[in-house]
């Protein structure tokens, strides 16, 4: 396949993916990537595969193929597509549950994209779906700006559909649904109102039809989600423009949470209970709390104030709740900041790359050899023990590489932060680190293990890692005394103390 050829089929995926024809995109898209490709159009495939993924509700395939977008986004280094693969990262870690590397995603996407000086239409595209991973995660401020980015950029390097492919209904619908569910209803019904009134304007411009289809099925929502506030209704037919939404799992929410609001400004309240009763959305669609609003509206339609007020409640909870865990997530980055400034002051002399592990900061293996053969021969005694973490391929399996590597840097702070005076951490290599204690005796060493053992279940992988847990187990040479002539003796012996902890224990006999 000719490179024209490559770029027009990338292209044409890229509008298929817009125009919800998701099965015909994946086809294209595997035909590119089955053909050999210049480096920048292995990773426009395979940033448009993750996002026909993400589109599909394929979860199980999410982490792999971010995973081989980051890789060959990497050897390329385009901060466009680097930052629209960030982007896309943040809506896998929120689907996922990893608040933190959603926030993480989020910050390296917004930075790369703001790096661009050539802008094109990968970069308009980019900033589109940053807004997108913002409005999903509740930041509607930043997700308004991000679209609007999106859109300048779009109309400076000539993208004819600019003001359709980059309208924002769909970010305006969360914003508004997510004040009503924080109790401003008269602010959820004026934005509302505002996005009918587009509609209205599109209708008589002949313009709705150009919208893409998710574009669509979010103006119909507004319309009849209008509705259960009370509002007016106005002559637009909400449903053929949910039907026309597409198939993708955000549309079909849509569909399924539409019904249920036309039930509801039908006064058919005890439909609109029935259908809540069986209906399955995605938390990210319109917000984890927006089946809870419009379970008090019926019940409220339906005069039962008792259970209105509870599901009322019941929607407030869920929307404050992820406010709580960013102020959570506020305080670790704060306690993680201090980590990293105290591991910077101990290992400021460090000299160059070559003796530093640039993904943990901290001393590599060549490092601690030195470190290691200088005690010796200044006739010190030292204990060393090796770290080795527990369900870090889980890690890697479940959530994918970037993912570990976050796992790898916590860790590294947190043997920063429980160490001694003295005492030297480095990273041997995978998910091994290495503790060296000076003039430690055996109690000395296992308190040590002690508090790592604690520092790191105490961590919250949770929000880092979802389902996940992740342990450590150490072994340790030197405590009776022993001498080794090398780094390499000592930390076998140690390896193997290690091993021999990880060992199951032989059941005792009954």
């Amino acid at each position: 396949m000719a490179v024209a050829d490559r770029t027009s089929e990338l292209a044409r995926a890229r509008r298929l993916i817009f125009e919800d024809q998701l099965g015909e995109a994946m086809t294209v898209i595997d035909r590119v990537l089955a053909d050999d490709q210049a480096p920048h159009d292995r990773v426009e495939a395979l940033t448009l595969r993750l996002i026909t993924l993400i589109n599909l509700g394929k979860a199980g395939d999410f982490a792999a193929a971010l995973d081989a977008g980051l890789a060959a986004a990497r050897q390329v280094q385009d901060p466009a597509q680097y930052g629209e693969l960030q982007a896309l990262a943040a809506i896998v870690a929120l689907r996922g549950g990893s608040l933190e590397g959603c926030v993480r995603a989020l910050v390296h996407g917004s930075r790369a994209l703001g790096a661009v000086e050539l802008t094109d239409e990968t970069t308009a595209w980019g900033w589109h779906n940053l807004a997108m991973a913002y409005s999903y995660t509740g930041f509607h401020g930043h997700a308004l700006a991000a679209m609007d980015k999106a859109r300048e950029v779009a109309v400076e390097v000539g993208v004819p559909t600019a003001n359709t492919d980059f309208a924002a209904p769909q970010i305006r619908l969360r914003l508004a649904v997510d004040l009503d569910h924080r109790g401003d209803s008269e602010g959820c019904q004026r934005i509302l109102r505002d996005i009918v009134h587009d509609l209205e304007r599109k209708q008589k411009d002949d313009e709705v039809g150009r919208l893409r289809p998710i574009a669509r099925g979010a103006m119909g929502y507004a319309v009849v989600r209008l509705g259960t506030l009370g509002a007016v209704q106005t002559g637009v037919e909400a449903w053929p423009l949910l039907e026309s939404a597409g198939m993708s799992t955000r549309a079909c929410d849509l569909r399924t949470l539409g019904a249920v609001c036309q039930a509801i400004a039908e006064r058919r309240p005890i439909e609109a209970v029935a259908r809540l009763e069986t209906a399955t959305v995605a938390d990210d669609s319109l917000g984890g709390a927006e089946i809870h609003r419009l379970r008090a509206l019926a019940h409220l339609g339906a005069a039962d104030y008792r259970l209105a007020y509870h599901a009322d409640r019941s929607a407030f909870r869920v929307a404050v709740a992820q406010l709580d865990r960013l102020r959570d997530l506020f305080v670790e980055g704060v306690a993680a900041l201090l980590d990293h400034e105290d591991m910077v002051r101990r290992i400021d002399f460090h000299r160059g790359e070559a003796l530093t592990d640039p993904l943990t900061g901290l001393p590599n293996r060549r490092y601690l050899e030195e470190h290691v053969t200088k005690l010796l021969k200044a006739g010190g005694h030292a204990v060393l023990g090796v770290c080795d973490l527990d369900g870090f391929k889980d890690v890697n399996t479940v959530h994918g590489h970037l993912s570990g590597d976050h796992v790898l840097q916590r860790v590294a702070g947190v043997l920063n932060r429980v160490m001694r005076k003295g005492d030297f951490v480095a990273r041997y290599g995978g998910d091994e680190f290495v503790v060296v204690l000076p003039t430690t005796s055996a109690g000395e060493a296992r308190e040590i293990s002690r508090r790592i053992e604690a520092a790191i279940a105490s961590e919250d992988w949770h929000s880092l890692v979802p389902g996940t847990p992740v342990g450590v187990t150490i072994g340790w040479a030197g405590l009776q005394g022993e001498d080794f002539s090398d780094v390499a003796a000592a930390f076998e012996a140690a390896d193997h103390a290690m091993l021999r902890a990880k060992a199951p224990r032989p059941r005792a006999a009954s």
